[in-house]
């Protein structure tokens, strides 16, 4: 079995199908160019279950390691370098609370069989390891501005 995705044009699939997904035997996905939308990605559904699984299993396990194993929050402090590097730049207060809410975020995502929270969670921590390492960024977010320039106004009433 291949590693590798197969990738067709959307329109494949709708003119020749059976050709268009025999692919599908021999590698885990098939990569849908769409010309007027986002690439799909077509799997089978025992495929998707057994990813869906794995994600499980593994997510279980590291919240169960995370909440009882003596010791483990620094494991895991000491291990997320190797898997996110930017968390590098982030103070060690904020990189404890990345790591308590990857893992509670986790788990909540799993129950649900949806990761877009771990995935948008990610996203918006490494903006802020971002912020972190460019002094001059985070000293203008961070400086204390004295003065207020009130409300802003409501866009649709400025012409």
């Amino acid at each position: 079995m291949s590693t590798e995705n197969a990738a067709v044009n959307f329109s494949e699939l709708v003119n020749k199908n059976k050709q268009t997904l025999a692919p599908l035997k021999e590698s885990p996905r098939l990569l849908l160019h769409r010309r007027d939308g986002e690439d799909l990605v077509l799997t089978t559904a025992a495929r998707a279950e057994q990813e869906q699984t794995v994600v499980s299993a593994a997510t279980r396990i590291l919240a169960a390691i995370a909440r009882y194993e003596p010791g483990s929050m620094e494991l895991l402090l000491d291990i997320l370098p190797n898997a996110f590097p930017w968390v590098r730049f982030l103070p060690e207060a904020d990189l404890h609370a990345f790591a308590v809410e990857l893992v509670d975020t986790m788990r909540a995502a799993d129950s649900i069989a949806n990761s877009a929270a771990v995935a948008q969670l990610l996203t918006a921590w490494q903006h802020t390891a971002e912020v972190h390492s460019d002094p001059e960024l985070l000293a203008a977010l961070t400086r204390d501005h004295a003065e207020d320039y009130g409300p802003a106004p409501d866009p649709r009433d400025v012409a």
